[in-house]
């Protein structure tokens, strides 16, 4: 059912473990309509996004309540990059957020919104990254 999910909607469907305890639509960190390329159907769709404590949400509508269910959430802490597009996708006011295995596109509605998400994402990055993870250290002296 996943898989016809995604390949209907274009987007892999939130797992509510990824926002559980996140009052997105209570006071977040930065909100507004951004276009956004599907994840596997690469049509672009007008979505309502919400920025609050380290994550990314994404819904239909801009009423978002307790009771409204994201149509896809990134954390931002897996994310590396964000910056500007417009000359990767030829599209104005362009910019992508990547992680490690994908990158994801974006529009905003002018230069102004678009440096506002990218200051606002980038922000976020890094106050919810962890520089260097346990696993990424290298004991030079003892080869592992």
């Amino acid at each position: 059912m996943t898989s016809l999910w995604r390949a209907v909607m274009g987007d892999t469907p939130p797992n509510p473990d990824d926002y559980d305890n996140i009052e997105y639509w209570s006071n977040p960190e930065r909100t507004g309509w951004l276009t956004k390329q599907g994840e596997y159907i690469k049509t672009w769709r007008r979505r309502w996004f919400v920025l609050k404590q380290g994550k990314l949400f994404w819904f239909k509508e801009s009423i978002v309540t307790r009771g409204s269910k994201p149509r896809g959430v990134v954390p931002v802490a897996t994310c590396l990059t964000v910056k500007g597009a417009e000359d990767v996708i030829n599209k104005e006011f362009a910019f992508e957020l990547s992680t490690r295995s994908d990158t994801m596109y974006f529009i905003a509605d002018s230069e102004k919104e678009k440096e506002d998400w990218i200051n606002s994402i980038g922000r976020s990055i890094v106050q919810h990254s962890r520089s260097v993870t346990v696993n990424e250290i290298v004991d030079y002296d003892n080869n592992k």
